[in-house]
């Protein structure tokens, strides 16, 4: 039986935990506090705050502290989704001109191969590149703290701190989110809501296409090596990825997380990574004022938090027909794109977005106290609710993986025997 947050459920958090029942102590002792909501800004009424709000009035403060990205590595993930510690999935960037043609449906039915979106790989692949570099980074972050196995608070994908960026502006979908602290670090891994996976399981077949034409605009437009050129006719399998790793520091939050990257400038003297990457994206093109303004409220909040988290900065965007033809080219540099949306009324703010985050990872902090990577915490959020949580022991939604925290466990052990 799952301990109760609060009276108003997620929809889709469990009704009853798999695992033991499970209630802390202190749980106990906060249902006295005249208040159980966790105060933005990093106060709190109580010992332990039972929900945060999403109001984004509370987070129009000043801009946080976020330390320019630094890469600490990458990884490579092939055609059958093996793992690689190199970098041999990283492609180039072409530019395909201002107006290119490119015909996105070519190869849809016949030169496609689609990852499995059923299999829940969790944090698995980056956990394999934290055990083949975790000398690197302890070495690394050894001045900060002996509390934490690798000296980071966090370690997550940049997918899932995506959405906390987007959260105070998102009106559609919601998220989970499981939380457990390992080795002094909290792992932030994403569950798929019930809603989510009825979408997935239910898209029609032009949904399906129109996925599949981003996949292919990156196939035009990028190049195995320097010295050769984009071949338009060969498979797309989405298997496939080259993933940078990223450390930063979000307000007094370390983070470590990793994020699939597109390609890289071809240009010799780019400046180093994750400076050169470049991010690739498709719309539909935008022919009214009506249209651009929806553009630059919804479609550019996620692209600008995509990027901007691992400090990639550029995207390049093929503007298509509805006959799914690449009509136009289009470079967003990252730091102006504020500049493009501040004549819109009401429009998202990118120091709501990081505040947001950091007082959810702040919020995390006060809740995620034991260190067990069987004990998740996880977090639910809907659309015009309050972020709210539950606590599961040994449950379906256990996501450190035995290999992992034996590992990280015994590299432990060796070193407070020397």
């Amino acid at each position: 039986m799952e301990h109760r947050r609060d009276k108003a459920r997620h929809p889709d958090a469990p009704r009853s935990g798999n695992g033991a029942s499970y209630q802390h102590k202190r749980d106990r002792d906060a249902e006295g506090c005249a208040s159980k909501r966790f105060r933005p800004g990093g106060q709190t009424f109580c010992s332990v705050p039972q929900s945060l709000s999403i109001r984004r009035q509370l987070y129009e403060r000043d801009f946080p502290v976020y330390k320019q990205p630094v890469e600490v590595g990458f990884f490579s993930l092939d055609s059958e989704r093996n793992f690689f510690s190199d970098s041999r999935q990283l492609r180039y960037y072409s530019d395909p001109g201002k107006s290119p043609k490119l015909n996105l449906r070519d190869g849809h039915h016949d030169r496609f191969i689609k990852r499995d979106e059923s299999v829940k790989e969790r944090l698995d692949h980056l956990l394999r590149w934290i055990l083949e570099n975790r000398v690197k980074l302890h070495s690394r972050n050894a001045a900060t703290s002996s509390a934490c196995t690798l000296g980071v608070d966090f370690v997550t994908w940049r997918g899932h701190l995506t959405k906390l960026l987007t959260t105070p502006y998102e009106t559609q979908e919601g998220w989970l989110l499981a939380v457990s602290r390992f080795g002094g670090t909290l792992y932030i891994s994403e569950v798929e809501t019930e809603a989510a996976r009825v979408n997935r399981e239910n898209r029609t077949e032009r949904h399906e296409e129109m996925m599949y034409w981003g996949y292919k605009f990156e196939q035009y437009v990028c190049a195995d090596d320097v010295h050769s050129v984009p071949d338009g006719r060969g498979v797309v399998n989405t298997n496939e990825a080259f993933c940078t790793v990223v450390q930063t520091r979000l307000a007094d939050h370390k983070l470590l997380f990793s994020g699939e990257v597109d390609c890289r400038d071809k240009d010799p003297k780019s400046p180093p990574a994750p400076a050169c990457y470049v991010e690739l994206k498709t719309s539909a093109e935008i022919c009214t004022p009506k249209q651009r303004s929806n553009f630059h409220r919804y479609k550019l909040l996620k692209w600008w938090a995509q990027s901007f988290l691992p400090g990639v900065p550029r995207i390049v965007a093929g503007f298509r027909d509805q006959d799914g033809v690449v009509v136009s080219v289009e470079t967003f540099h990252i730091s102006k794109i504020s500049q493009l949306i501040k004549n819109e009324y009401n429009c998202w703010k990118p120091t709501v977005c990081m505040n947001f985050c950091s007082d959810f990872l702040s919020f995390v902090k006060s809740v995620v106290k034991e260190d067990d990577p069987r004990l998740v915490y996880l977090f639910a959020w809907e659309p015009h609710r309050d972020v709210t949580f539950s606590v599961h022991k040994d449950s379906e939604y256990t996501f450190l993986p035995d290999w992992y925290i034996k590992e990280m466990a015994s590299h432990r052990t060796a070193e407070t025997r020397q």
